[in-house]
Order: C-alpha cells, then sequence, then structure tokens
C-alpha cells in the first residue's frame, strides 16, 4: 500500500492535519479491505497459496539485476553477498514451501485415550488471518520474503513494512513485488516511525518484527493493547569463544569473513571474541592476514566489502573506535561511509563497545584465561542471539553448548547453522522471541488449532461421566482417560 498524501495547500497547518488524517483513513480503508478478503476465505485454499508463492518466485526471477542494484545502492552489497544472503535464500524458502504446501496444510493425527478410540482426533494448521510484517534495513529483500513465505504458506493477508532507511530495495518492494501478488490480500506500507506508529494502534492478528530490541519493546507494548501474538527477531551481542587449541588461520578466514560480511551489519554476527592472551597474539596475524586475502591492503577500495547504511550509524561506530587499541583497521571514511575491517584489543567490559550490539565491522578480543572464566562472562550477560566456540577438541564444543544459552550455536563456525532451513531460526530472552526459516515459518503463522470430532450416538458409554456419581465410575473414567501408548482401535 503506498500511502498518498492530500494536495499541497496554502495553509501549512491545515495541510499537515489533512495528510495526517488521509494517512489514517488509507490505514482504515486497506486495513478493511484486507480483513474482508480473509474474510471471505480468500486465502485458504492450497491453490492460491501456491499462486502466491508462485508469484513471489517469479518476482525474485523477473527482477534479480534490479534487487542486486538497489542492495548494492543502499548498502554497498557485492553481487554475490546479495546472492548468497538475499535472492538465493528467498528463493530457497519459495521452493520449499511450493514443495511441502499441502503436507504442512494437512490435519496432523494425534494419540487418543480409551474413551476416544472411536472418534476423530487431530491438530488443523488455520491462518490466524491479518498479519503485519515489519522489517529492518540491513537485509532488506530476505528478511521481508522469508518471513511472507511462512505468512503466504499458511493462509494470511499481509501487511508489509520495510524499512525507510533501505531505499532502493524499500522503492522496488512498494512499487514492484504488489504486481506479483493478489493486492485483495497484500499490501506494502511506506513511512517512518509515524507510520509505523500509526499501524500499530491497529489490531492485527499476528504480528512479525525484526529489528534492535529498544524498537521490539515498543512493539510487543503496541501488541498487548490488542493480545496479539507475535514473534521478535532481535539481537545482542554474540560471543565467539576461541580454545587455545585451533589452527589460528582457519579460526581467522572464518572469524573474519562472517564478521565483516554485509560490513558487519548482521543480526548473527560475532559481536566479540573471547580467547586467552596467547591465543590473541596468535590470531591477530591471522586475521590482519585474512582481512588483507579478502579485500586487499587497501580494503576501502575492494568491491566486496559493504558500507555503512548512514551517517547516524557511520558516527555511532565512529565512536567505538576509540575503545581499548586498535590493532588492525581503524581507518574511516565519513564521504563514502566507509569503516575499515577493524580489530580492537586491551577492550575492557566496561568500554562503550561491550555494551551495545556492534552493527559493524569492528570485532574486540577480549582476554580470558581459560574456558570456565568464558562460560562465566558469557553467561552474566544477556542471552545472545547466537553464539560460536572454535576448538579442535569436541569436549570444549560439548561444554560450551551444554553450560550456555542462546537462540542459535555453531562449533567451528560462523552464522552457516542459518543455511538450513531445518533448523528454526530465532533468539531467546533479550535477543527475540519465536522461530521462522522453513516449515517453522509455516508453524509459526498458523494457529494450531485442536480438534476432536466425536459420535452423536452411542450415549449409553457415556454414563460412566454423569451424576449421581459413584467410586466405581470413576475408576472406570480414570482408566478410559490414560493416554493408551498402543495404536490398536477396541471396540
Amino acid at each position: 500500500m503506498r500511502l498518498h498524501t492530500a494536495e499541497p495547500c496554502e495553509d501549512a497547518q491545515e495541510c499537515c492535519r489533512e495528510k495526517g488524517q488521509g494517512r489514517m483513513d488509507s490505514f482504515e480503508d486497506k486495513l478493511q479491505q484486507l480483513r474482508e478478503a480473509f474474510n471471505a476465505g480468500r486465502t485458504r485454499s492450497a491453490e492460491f497459496r501456491a499462486a502466491q508463492l508462485q508469484g513471489l518466485s517469479h518476482f525474485l526471477r523477473d527482477n534479480k539485476q534490479q534487487l542486486q542494484e538497489a542492495l548494492a545502492q543502499d548498502l554497498h552489497k557485492s553481487a554475490f553477498e546479495s546472492e548468497v544472503s538475499e535472492i538465493a535464500i528467498s528463493q530457497a524458502e519459495v521452493d520449499l514451501a511450493l514443495r511441502n504446501l499441502r503436507s504442512w496444510m494437512k490435519d496432523e493425527k494425534v494419540s487418543k485415550n480409551l474413551a476416544t478410540q472411536l472418534d476423530s482426533a487431530f491438530i488443523r494448521k488455520e491462518p490466524f488471518g491479518l498479519v503485519l510484517i515489519i522489517v529492518p534495513w540491513n537485509y532488506p529483500l530476505n528478511l521481508t520474503l522469508v518471513p511472507l513465505v511462512g505468512a503466504i504458506a499458511a493462509g494470511n493477508c499481509v501487511v508489509l513494512k520495510p524499512s525507510e532507511i533501505s531505499k532502493a530495495t524499500e522503492k522496488i518492494l512498494a512499487e514492484v513485488l504488489p504486481r506479483y501478488l493478489d493486492q485483495s490480500c497484500f499490501a506494502v506500507v511506506l513511512g517512518g516511525p509515524q507510520e509505523t506508529g500509526q499501524l500499530l494502534e491497529h489490531r492485527f492478528d499476528y504480528i512479525f518484527f525484526t529489528g534492535n530490541t529498544y524498537v521490539g519493546k515498543i512493539v510487543m507494548a503496541a501488541a498487548a493493547k490488542h493480545l496479539t501474538p507475535i514473534t521478535l527477531e532481535l539481537g545482542g551481542k554474540n560471543p565467539c569463544y576461541v580454545d587455545d587449541n585451533c589452527d589460528p588461520q582457519t579460526v581467522a578466514n572464518r572469524v573474519a569473513w562472517f564478521r565483516y560480511f554485509n560490513a558487519g551489519q548482521t543480526c548473527v554476527a560475532p559481536d566479540y571474541v573471547l580467547c586467552s592472551q596467547e591465543m590473541q597474539e596468535r590470531l591477530v596475524p591471522a586475521l590482519q592476514n585474512a582481512i588483507t586475502r579478502f579485500y586487499g591492503d587497501n580494503p576501502q577500495t575492494s568491491p566486496n566489502l559493504g558500507r555503512i547504511i548512514n551517517q547516524k550509524h557511520f558516527e555511532r561506530l565512529q565512536g567505538l573506535l576509540g575503545c581499548g587499541r586498535v590493532a588492525i583497521g581503524g581507518q574511516s571514511d565519513e564521504g563514502e561511509r566507509y569503516i575499515a575491517p577493524t580489530v580492537l584489543v586491551d577492550v575492557q567490559e566496561t568500554e562503550p563497545v561491550m555494551q551495545e550490539e556492534i552493527f559493524g565491522p569492528i570485532l574486540p578480543l577480549v582476554t580470558v584465561t581459560n574456558l570456565d572464566e568464558a562460560i562465566e562472562f558469557i553467561n552474566r550477560r544477556e542471552k545472545p542471539l547466537a553464539l560460536y566456540a572454535f576448538s579442535k577438541r569436541s569436549q570444549v564444543i560439548k561444554q560450551v553448548l551444554a553450560r550456555t544459552s542462546s537462540g542459535g550455536f555453531c562449533g567451528n563456525d560462523g552464522f552457516m547453522h542459518m543455511t538450513l532451513s531445518s533448523l528454526p531460526f530465532g533468539g531467546v530472552g533479550t535477543s527475540g522471541m519465536g522461530r521462522y526459516h522453513g516449515k517453522f515459518s509455516f508453524d509459526t503463522f498458523s494457529n494450531q488449532r485442536a480438534c476432536l470430532l466425536r459420535s452423536p450416538g452411542m450415549e449409553k458409554i457415556n454414563d460412566l461421566r454423569y451424576p449421581p456419581y459413584t467410586s466405581r465410575n470413576l475408576r472406570v473414567l480414570l482408566v478410559a482417560m490414560e493416554k493408551r501408548c498402543c495404536s490398536c482401535t477396541l471396540l
């Protein structure tokens, strides 16, 4: 939905009032149309859902070059990073949903007790209704389409709110994507915080939000007013523990790639490394070697390194460069919004770079004496969205996994766990709530409806449960209500 404002008028205050009222009216009208389409059952059939998913597939294929150019314009993303992290992942989600749509939609039969052996018991996956998806700017295509696939597959009507910060991608999502979908069931809303606030005043049947914790709390408070269920995909400071028993160059290659991918503007990127002083002395030159190999002697000229999204975030990251001591990088160029791939050492836990999610190409190294100290350091902070551990000793990896908590975990690599649609993606605690990707997306946007269909006859069997109550009837009824371990039908 593109919001149309009132025509220019001579009186500025009157014009602002008319614009505000016009937007509100536009919200109201469009939301009403979407609800009417859902209530009419338009999105319910497998055929309709498959047609919309096919539309998403055509959108990705028809506009691939345009999408890559938009991502390059917004974030200086290379064609490689755009394909790997935006286009291919979105296409894979569409293809998976199309292959499995009918099986996902099927009623799920459940076990029964003796009292219900002659009945039909199942879980029906029904759509919630009208869904709001609020999208961030760092992966503006992926984080739009992947949840949208789940919402469509589950049979919902959808309002999309793309980020106004990634302007070029927002323009395509607003002007091109709707041509591939049934516009009576899907809408795109443009605008900034004010328009998002207006949207959140309305009642939705489900809200899916990806962004930072501060805004997540605002969205959750708005959802609470209507008791609307919600998924929050947030972020935080993701730890990366590096054991002494590692090949430093292998670790450096993997850490550098997923720290500086998309210029570090990735919610699951490692936010800091925990290692011993001895490992730090081996890791820093290995990181320098990896950075030079990936981006050349002057990373600013590399076509493979992204840029910071806007001036506000650039200035915030510049301020973090003063923490600890710069061991690698540290250069910046305001005109290009360029921050060099940077490694900080001698970082104190109380410094700003350790108090907020960095969301940029800066990697602090924090020294610990042993594994126990590293785990204690991790556990006294908020639970992260992702946690990483590197070691040649499997027992070390298993200990970190067993003694910590996070939304996701990967041993001896970076965010490769996100490439598996068979694994759920989501946070825990302040890093978020709810899960998606693959079938988990379908389940997130589906109401799991408990259903039992009983016979209208055979009333004599029910005499056991009716007054006057007796001890004998109670004993028989309790046995009949116990869960059966076998699948046989007792006649």
